[in-house]
């Protein structure tokens, strides 16, 4: 048994580059306990987590460069189950299952680690004012801006209906997308960035590796569809017009988002420029 677990574990740590392991305490109590933890923490290839229930101790196994126990935490944490740094919301804590209802320790909340590190930096300098606060939120919640600003250029790209010049800008978008540190988000923004990180990572790559214009189009519905989803709870900081065409898509039509009212379609460029229109304001 225990030679099978380190062969387990080498072949883990041969498929997860730069890794890094640690053990940390994560509360729970039963096999069920085991199967959502470890869902929750693990991403193919980047991190892998090993909970024992006996124990309570999690193994942690990541790619140093592109994730930290912080994060795993986090998302464990978002599942239902506490760790010495991070405390899951007691909404989700009480809708797990009986048998999973480990016994609680006080520990600081997700939700009050951001405001605790807000409050912290704004008292590091003695000479700091009110209108410091609003500042230091308001880049918090621009952890996603280089998100939405690549987005946007490349739905612009997509408008002059030039496939490389779109290949490129999803390239960009897709780095933006990997250098979000998702410890730095807010709690109801980190939850909807977990759904939809990954989605938005396959369509980007899809319309980064081809210049076939009418394919980036059709993957750069969906991914409209999931940077919706993400600035409605992240917000920009100007107002975003979600815009529809009816045309597209055999007449099914597909919308995009744009930092300004008039329609400029990104899937028929200049054959179709002004097809569309304005059905919501985002502010």
């Amino acid at each position: 048994m225990v030679a099978a677990v380190m062969l387990l574990s080498t072949a883990i740590n041969a498929q997860i580059k730069n890794s890094k392991t640690e053990k940390v305490k994560v509360y729970g109590n039963c096999g069920m306990c085991e199967t959502k933890i470890e869902k929750a923490g693990n991403i193919k290839k980047i991190a892998n987590v090993d909970w024992n229930k006996d124990t309570q101790m999690a193994t942690l196994t990541y790619d140093a460069k592109k994730t930290n126990q912080d994060e795993i935490l986090k998302r464990i944490a978002l599942v239902g189950y506490d760790s010495d740094k991070f405390l899951a919301p007691d909404d989700v804590y009480n809708n797990l299952h009986g048998c999973c209802q480990y016994e609680r320790v006080a520990k600081v909340p997700i939700k009050e680690v951001t405001t605790t590190a807000v409050t912290e930096t704004n008292n590091h300098d003695s000479h700091a004012n009110h209108s410091d606060m609003p500042q230091m939120t308001s880049q918090k919640e621009n952890q996603l801006k280089a998100v939405f600003d690549n987005y946007f250029l490349l739905k612009d790209a997509l408008i002059t209906s030039d496939g490389t010049k779109t290949a490129l800008a999803s390239k960009e978008l897709l780095a933006a997308v990997n250098n979000v540190k998702m410890d730095k988000l807010e709690m109801e923004v980190h939850m909807v960035w977990m759904k939809v990180v990954n989605l938005i990572k396959e369509d980007a790559e899809h319309i980064a590796d081809t210049k076939d214009i009418k394919h980036q189009r059709d993957h750069f519905t969906s991914l409209s569809k999931d940077i919706y989803t993400l600035i409605k709870v992240s917000k920009y900081e100007t107002a975003v017009y979600y815009q529809f065409c009816p045309m597209y898509n055999d007449g099914k039509g597909a919308n995009w988002l744009s930092k300004e009212n008039a329609v400029k379609n990104p899937y028929y460029g200049s054959m179709m420029l002004s097809c569309g229109k304005t059905v919501e304001i985002i502010k």
